[in-house]
């Protein structure tokens, strides 16, 4: 895999292209749960263009999977010379991260969750960098069943990160007793935080996510509010094959000042405002509604 990751990233869409055909019209790849989740997602739109939705979803998941395998051979010039990601506003994120004691930062199955590792290596529209270090940075997962694959994904997630490699990936189990023990510490959290819940982790409802009730995790907000974060949004648009931009949305400054349910219900009504402007870029083959 990394002897494969060298390669160039247009070897990668080319492979993409052909990968993304088997998945949709060969392996019908749940066909049937991409389709239930359009057709109650927009009831309002017709057959016709919900099939193209799934077209260009299946298209941006074959290049989902290139580009985690490409970005497994990356270092932050590699990345910054592709040009893959672009950071809109680093500024907002700067300022919120200096307002608090840490961030939490709210992320979703929307653009590839797999580049993350690279956020420091990524271009700036506006020049100004991002102020962190990767001994900053905690991201928070669930662990796989599988041992190989967990650790497989972990360091391929990790690649770009030259100092602190996979010990940055905390998992959720252990995240409140990480917190705590590192409150005192300043980090952003990250988390994605538009799963089903996990078992065991209790089910909140927060009303209607895309025309149909939702039940939520609240262990992100409920931590931030308890340690006092600043707490934001993470935006990561699809503009064409080869081509994101990261943005930093606000969602509070204080999340001591507010209910978690009420920043969990934000979360998901600026993932929804998103997901209604490039609805292919979310991934709708996950069971988020079980």
């Amino acid at each position: 895999m990394i002897l494969l990751s060298k390669l160039p990233l247009g070897f990668h869409y080319f492979m993409g292209r052909i990968l993304s055909w088997l998945l949709k019209d060969v392996m019908k790849y749940r066909y049937g749960t991409v389709m239930i989740n359009l057709a109650r997602s927009f009831p309002e739109k017709k057959y016709r263009e919900l099939e193209k939705i799934a077209s260009d979803f299946y298209r941006h998941l074959g290049e989902i999977f290139v580009e985690a395998i490409w970005f497994g051979g990356c270092n932050y010039k590699r990345l910054y010379k592709s040009g893959l990601v672009t950071v809109t506003n680093p500024e907002v994120f700067n300022e919120l991260f200096a307002a608090a004691p840490s961030m939490t930062v709210l992320y979703s199955h929307c653009g590839n969750w797999e580049l993350l590792g690279g956020f420091l290596g990524y271009r700036t529209q506006t020049g100004e960098k991002v102020d962190l270090e990767e001994e900053q940075i905690t991201v928070v997962y669930k662990q796989l069943t599988s041992k190989f694959s967990d650790e497989f994904f972990k360091r391929n997630r990790a690649a770009a990160l030259e100092k602190v490699g996979t010990s940055c990936e905390i998992e959720s189990s252990n995240i409140l007793r990480y917190a705590i023990k590192h409150r005192k510490d300043k980090k952003i959290y990250i988390y994605i935080a538009d799963q089903a819940p996990y078992k065991g982790t209790g089910k909140h409802p927060v009303g209607e996510f895309l025309h149909q009730p939702t039940n939520a995790m609240l262990g992100s907000v409920g931590l931030a509010n308890k340690l006092g974060h600043s707490v934001v949004y993470l935006k990561m648009k699809h503009v064409a094959r080869g081509k994101y931009e990261m943005t930093f949305v606000p969602v509070c400054e204080n999340a001591s000042e507010h209910a978690p349910e009420d920043l969990i219900r934000k979360y998901y009504d600026l993932l929804e405002m998103e997901i209604n402007e490039t609805p292919h870029n979310w991934l709708w083959s996950h069971k988020r509604w079980k």
